[in-house]
């Protein structure tokens, strides 16, 4: 119970201070950190990360950075793919699913370390309107890739979500932030009833304390979000996320037998 608070609280700070990268780890700290088995972890983490998520947005909606519409059209995509994802989850084994997991989390992780510059991309706001002819399909496509590997890994995604916003879409960091979350909070919602087979198995002390922890700290952070360097804050927690990727990895190859 405390080592599930423990890992809570991490996910819960980076989903508040970033919008993104704090499910990354969600899914191998429930796994190696307190013992779930995998078929059971990734339901797990979707509630765990889909109630944080929606604790980093309650700060910001005072702070009038988010935008519902593009959330809107990201989520919908999302929420069809993610059953895919989860279909396909099913047709593979855990080992095969943790090492392709892993291979994710370098790529979430890469991509924190290259940063994302700010500028207008294929879908340029301007006073407050979203130029949709120009982003709705790229808009649905990247939503429908996040979708699928919600489904697939338990992750919300706002480790992709972001950077789009931010390159197709032109938002400045703090909105695609804060729309990113209500993104994860959507996408983590559709995950959790594709996966809802696995959910009257799941232990739910495990789950209440790091749901809890993770909130809280998601909520506190989000209040934080503003005063801390994000970019720095960023690549540290890249260099951690490699490291469990490594780890996660390592253990599926040589200790397999564990992941049931």
């Amino acid at each position: 119970m405390i080592l599930a608070a423990g890992f809570g609280l991490l996910i819960g700070v980076a989903l508040g201070l970033l919008g993104a990268g704090g499910s990354i780890l969600a899914v191998p700290a429930l796994v190696y950190g307190v013992g779930e088995p995998v078929r059971q972890a990734i339901p797990a983490s979707l509630v765990v990360v889909g109630l944080s998520a929606l604790g980093g947005v309650i700060p910001r909606l005072r702070q009038g950075v988010v935008r519902w519409p593009i959330a809107a059209v990201f989520g919908a995509a999302g929420a069809g793919a993610a059953f895919g994802g989860a279909a396909v989850g099913q047709l593979v084994t855990e080992q095969v699913l943790l090492l392709a997991f892993a291979v994710v989390m370098v790529a979430a992780a890469a991509r924190m370390l290259v940063g994302q510059a700010e500028q207008r991309g294929a879908c340029t706001v301007a006073g407050g309107r979203v130029n949709w002819r120009a982003c709705l399909p790229r808009a649905l496509g990247v939503g429908a890739v996040v979708g699928f590997l919600t489904g697939l890994f338990g992750v919300g995604g706002g480790f992709l979500v972001v950077p789009a916003l931010v390159l197709m879409l032109g938002l400045d960091m703090p909105v695609a932030v804060g729309t990113s979350l209500v993104v994860v909070t959507i996408n983590s919602i559709a995950g959790l009833a594709a996966h809802l087979d696995a959910v009257a198995e799941l232990d739910y002390r495990v789950v209440g304390s790091f749901t809890i922890a993770a909130l809280v700290t998601s909520m506190a952070a989000g209040r934080l979000a503003g005063r801390l360097n994000a970019d720095r804050l960023r690549r540290w927690f890249a260099y951690v996320v490699i490291a469990v990727a490594v780890f996660v990895a390592v253990q599926a190859l040589i200790n397999p037998s564990a992941l049931g």
